[in-house]
């Protein structure tokens, strides 16, 4: 069993990362509903919330069937990141997370996210001020280290352990790998490994399988595995992970019947959480994905991420049963 604080995880638990714009309410419901063990939100600007920025704020839907659940936050800058954290506190998620490894510029411009890796003193005092304005577990995912010539993770955790987070999460890349290349394990199995951490150690970065799920359990000895991108659109992965795990055997892939279904519940969701124009607009970019290898599939995907109202996507998905589903026979 896996601690964070007072939440029990189970044995070698499987995490959907924090993915802007992709780890919304309704992405995480299907990864919830297909083995994800602890999920997190999109990360929530520290100075956004502080404004009570709309965006912001609606990043703090969370719902009880989500449980545990983590929000993640991120910023530069001491106060506004306690401050941050006591509102987040308000809605009474089971965790509070600080983002110390989003790449993107406009993040990294603003001294925070993976533009803190350059100054771990700063990094140290964040990290503080947050877990002394919360009495919810904090915990911290990050990168290995600036670049190549800047791999300071073993240092930033055992500093950070020492602030009082509750467990780390490693994305096996430097910031200037940004999401190119392969991660390189090595790293964080050597913070695993050092006997003086004794927070968990969650390993991430290009696990897309089963077998590479088990094989990086083995390998490198983390406490358990933080899934991002090749959940998207794939909400499957966590339980084909685990029944390889108990069983040695791969599930196959989910039929057009069950990839379909997921899709039309995403949808639905989406549109019962911002309503029907923007559930639609937000939907969209996760249909390639769903459908992802469906030969002569391109007309179908065309609509779906073009057609802007309720009553044609009903209909193309009509469409899509009577295409392929009698033919695949995949109910039976």
């Amino acid at each position: 069993m896996v601690k964070i604080g007072n939440i029990e995880l189970p044995d070698f638990p499987l995490l959907l990362a924090p993915m802007e714009d992709v780890s919304d309410p309704p992405f995480r419901r299907l990864c919830k509903m297909h083995g994800a063990d602890l999920m997190y939100t999109e990360f929530i600007s520290s100075e956004g919330l502080i404004r009570d920025a709309i965006k912001s704020r609606q990043k703090l839907d969370i719902f009880d069937y989500e449980r545990p659940i983590g929000i993640q936050i991120f910023g530069g800058d001491e106060e506004a990141m306690a401050m941050s954290a006591k509102i987040v506190e308000t809605v009474q998620p089971d965790i509070v997370d600080i983002n110390f490894g989003c790449p993107v510029k406009k993040v990294v411009c603003k001294g925070a996210g993976a533009g803190v890796l350059k100054d771990i003193d700063l990094m140290v005092k964040l990290t503080k001020s947050v877990v002394e304005s919360t009495h919810l577990p904090v915990t911290v995912k990050t990168r290995l280290g600036w670049d190549h010539d800047s791999i300071n993770i073993d240092e930033v955790a055992q500093r950070l352990q020492d602030t009082g987070i509750k467990a780390l999460a490693i994305h096996g890349r430097t910031r200037a790998q940004m999401y190119k290349g392969h991660s390189d394990w090595s790293h964080i199995a050597r913070v695993k490994a050092n006997p003086n951490i004794e927070i968990p150690i969650f390993g991430n970065g290009d696990i897309d399988s089963p077998q590479k799920a088990i094989e990086y359990k083995e390998k490198y000895g983390v406490d358990g595995i933080m899934i991002g991108r090749a959940a998207i659109g794939y909400p499957w992965i966590f339980n084909q992970i685990k029944h390889y795990r108990e069983t040695g055997e791969i599930l196959p892939d989910p039929t057009i019947y069950e990839r379909m279904e997921a899709a039309k519940n995403h949808l639905e969701w989406a549109v019962e959480w911002k309503g029907e124009r923007t559930g639609i607009l937000e939907t969209r970019m996760h249909y390639t994905n769903y459908f992802k290898g469906i030969p002569n599939f391109k007309p179908y995907r065309t609509k779906l991420v073009t057609q802007d109202n309720l009553i044609d996507l009903e209909k193309t998905f009509s469409e899509i049963e009577s295409e392929f589903i009698p033919t695949l026979e995949v109910r039976g």
